[in-house]
Formats: C-alpha cells, structure tokens, sequence
C-alpha cells in the first residue's frame, strides 16, 4: 500500500471536506477571502482532517459531523501555520511564498484570528460537550507549544525531553485531538478514544522528528522551504541535539555557536557536522520508534480499509522525503 491507498480510502469524504472548507472560508471582507484562500489552497497534506476522517470511518460512522469537524481541524492547523510564519519570519512555505511574505504580517495575523473564531463557531454547530472539549483544549495547548519554542530559541542547552515536550504541544497536539474525534462522534469507550489519541500523539511526533530531520537532508524543492530555516531562527532541534552528542567537541561547537547566534551563514559547516556525525540516523530512530508507538496504539482497531489507511500513515510519516 502507499499514500494513495489512503487518499483513496477518503476520497470522497475529503471532497466533501474541500467543499465546506471553500463555504465556510466566506466572508463580506475581501482581503480575509484572498489571505485564507491563498493558505488553503497551497497544497498541503491535509493529514489532520484525514485523520478525523479515517478514525471515524475505522470505527463505522454514519453520520456527517465528521465532515465538520475535519473542517474545523484544517483551521486550526491553517491558523497555526499563519502565525508561525509571522513568528519565524518565514517566507517560503510548500515550494511557496508564505502569505505574510505577500499580504504582511498584519493581514496575515487577523486572518489567521478568522479561522480560529470561524473553526470555533463550526464547533458548536455539532452541538457535543465533549467535542468542544478536546478541540479548545488542544488549541490552548498548542498555544502553548508555540511559547515554549519562542522561550527556547538560541538555547543549546536543549535536551532531546524538552524538545520532545515542545513539538508534543505545538505539532502533536493536534494530531492527537483530529484522531480522538473519530471516537468521540462514534460515542466508544476509554479504552478506544485512549488508543487513537495515543495514535494521534506518536503519529504527530514522528512526522515533526522527520520534518526537523528533513531540514539537514532533504532538498529546498522537495521539501518546500528553505534548507537551514530551523537554524536562522536558532531552533535547536533533535538532529541538532544529537549532532553536538555525538560529535566531536569541535563539531560540538560549531553547531552550538550556530544555534546560540542563529548562524544561517554557518549553514553548510552545521549541514557537515550534522550529516557525518550519525546525528540523522539518530533522530530517524527517534522518529521510527514513535511511528512504531502509533501502530502498537491501534492494533485492536477493527480491520478495514480505514484502519488500515491509518497505519499505512504511520509508515508514511517515516518514509516520505518531503
């Protein structure tokens, strides 16, 4: 199986997601349409809402809120990304220019504000306590996460604990909650919505380890962005982690100044030390164990085509070079 076993799977579901998205992406204020439009629709993997909609098919729902909320869960997500990039100052983002690069950090604030408050506002339209819930309470939490990375620039002290702790927050978070849903609309016991939550969390965790991984190894028009983006912005991430373990204590430095300064000039001395020093294979164990977390958590899932897209994601996440 591949990727396209699992776009096949939800396919129609997806289209169905595409629709209400460009509906609820109306509004009376021209430049919200083209900011939110424009992010939308900039090709993204959509794994979030897949995965709200693979757990819910997985576990035999009939109903339409799945829909819904796999809408509301590519808001959040498409919040977050307006205002990371306005954080970061990023300006390339999937082969793209990122929205803040064209419309200003200003416009691209507010929007991000309008799909977060239009996200809320298609929560309460499914009308279930327990819904609102988890979705709020992941949205706060990956607030969080974003606090804690800014807290967390330019310190090399990070340890591979305190990183983790950042991209469980700010990445897996969601992935946690997009995943619980499909169990909370199917009304199952603990035991179920535990097991595709955890399924949500390594999932998310390994595909951010793999994202980090991909900033030292893969290639600017394969993966979307700007190799050595992490390092100007003084991200100390776990290639970078275990770049300056296993490194010689001159490798060791450089990659500490690098991150201390947030050196993109130093890039290719960094991008050496990280790529000879085993630091990538080390951070790739990192993300395979995670993924390997996600199949164990899911194994008593019924077996169909849903459940299976859903493990088949969890080999995606570590074997995808973009």
């Amino acid at each position: 199986m591949t990727i396209e076993f699992v776009k096949t799977v939800i396919a129609a579901d997806m289209q169905a997601v595409d629709a209400l998205i460009r509906d609820r992406l109306h509004s009376e204020v021209i430049l919200v349409r083209q900011v939110a439009e424009y992010i939308i629709s900039s090709g993204g993997k959509r794994l979030r809402p897949a995965l709200t909609l693979l757990s819910a098919q997985a576990l035999g729902y009939n109903g339409h809120h799945h829909i819904e909320l796999a809408t509301v869960v590519e808001f959040i997500h498409t919040a977050t990304l307006l205002h990371d990039d306005v954080v970061d100052e990023s300006s390339l983002r999937r082969g793209r220019d990122t929205a803040n690069a064209l419309f200003g950090n200003a416009a691209s604030v507010l929007v991000g504000d309008f799909l977060y408050s239009r996200a809320f506002q298609m929560m309460v339209g499914v009308n279930d306590m327990r819904v609102m819930q988890v979705l709020a309470d992941a949205t706060n939490v990956i607030a969080e996460g974003e606090v804690l990375q800014l807290m967390n620039i330019g310190d090399a002290e990070l340890n591979e604990a305190a990183y983790l702790k950042v991209i469980r927050y700010k990445t897996a978070k969601l992935f946690e909650a997009a995943a619980r849903l499909g169990a909370l609309l199917t009304k199952q016991d603990k035991n179920v919505e535990t097991a595709l939550a955890s399924y949500g969390m390594h999932l998310g965790t390994a595909f951010q380890i793999v994202d980090d991984v991909l900033d030292y190894s893969g290639e600017a028009g394969e993966i979307g962005k700007n190799l050595g983006d992490d390092l100007a912005e003084g991200k100390c991430t776990l290639p970078l982690i275990h770049a300056m373990r296993l490194g010689n204590e001159k490798q060791a430095s450089i990659v500490r100044d690098a991150i201390v300064h947030a050196q993109r000039e130093n890039f290719a001395d960094v991008l050496k030390v990280v790529r000879t020093s085993g630091a990538l294979n080390a951070a790739m164990e990192a993300a395979h164990i995670e993924a390997q977390f996600a199949l164990d958590a899911i194994a008593s899932l019924p077996n169909n085509p849903a459940s299976q897209a859903l493990r088949e994601l969890a080999r995606f996440a570590v074997e995808r070079n973009s």
